[in-house]
């Protein structure tokens, strides 16, 4: 039986790799993406604004041209009727949904402090209601509404395997200098873990996958040096080797895989 995802941010990066790779393993698959413009920051390579800025097409026409089944949709997930939309079109592509990956994010630093640039020289924002609102709409109300989505029509259809992946970040102390990414995540695999427990009885696994420092085109030399100095990390990973892991998480290999928060170092 051939499977149809739904990947969230695959206009670049993890999410762009990932749909990449489960479409060599037979999916179909949907890439949700939404177009963001951001300013112009000194310490963050102009090439992950553009990274951020582009649409799926590119994405869908590699998969194609490589004998896969893709679709690029323009949604933006900070509307609640989303998650709706984008499982009617998944299904009048392809069919009905089984493999689901939370990857986008509305990634945005943010700070309590009174610091206006990070350790790498990255400009910081304060915490407001708007840097709240870009990131939990996106990292955690739109992934939340999802799998509620997916669960729905899983449940109705009788269906009896799916998938679920998250992604997320920060650590046991939050995310310094990006609180409200830190904490939207948190709130992501908090949804993701009750999922992996409400959803066995239908077949569905959810896990979350906790990617390295990834070069997605924001990684300057100095991010490398902190990463070869760190004890906490090993080496800058590709999307590439991220989006293996995922993959794997969504295969049948993968069955007793679930409520796991996978780190990768």
């Amino acid at each position: 039986m051939r499977h149809v995802a739904l990947v969230t941010g695959a206009n670049h990066g993890i999410g762009a790799a990932t749909a990449e790779a489960l479409a060599a393993q037979g999916a179909a698959v949907v890439c949700a993406y939404w177009t963001v413009e951001e300013e112009p920051d000194p310490a963050v390579p102009a090439a992950y604004r553009t990274n951020r800025a582009q649409t799926a097409d590119a994405v869908v026409t590699g998969i194609r041209e490589r004998g896969g089944d893709a679709v690029a949709v323009a949604e933006d997930l900070t509307d609640p009727e989303a998650a709706r939309r984008l499982f009617d079109r998944a299904e009048a592509a392809f069919g009905p949904v089984d493999i689901l990956v939370n990857n986008a994010s509305g990634w945005v630093q943010d700070t309590f402090s009174p610091a206006t640039v990070d350790q790498h020289g990255r400009t910081l924002r304060p915490v407001t209601a708007s840097t709240w609102q870009r990131q939990f709409a996106v990292d955690a109300m739109a992934p939340a509404l999802l799998i509620a989505e997916f669960a729905r029509r899983h449940a109705a259809r009788g269906a009896g395997w799916g998938r679920i992946v998250g992604l997320t970040s920060g650590g046991d102390l939050g995310f310094p200098q990006e609180v409200s990414y830190g904490a939207a995540k948190a709130a992501q695999n908090n949804y993701t873990m009750s999922a992996a427990v409400e959803l066995a009885p239908l077949g569905i696994t959810a896990n979350v996958v906790h990617p390295p420092v990834t070069d997605t085109g924001w990684v300057t030399d100095e991010v490398r040096a902190f990463v070869e100095r760190s004890t906490a990390h090993v080496h800058v990973a590709t999307a590439a080797e991220v989006a293996g892991v995922i993959a794997y998480l969504a295969s049948d290999a993968a069955s007793l895989i679930t409520g796991n928060l996978i780190t990768l170092r």
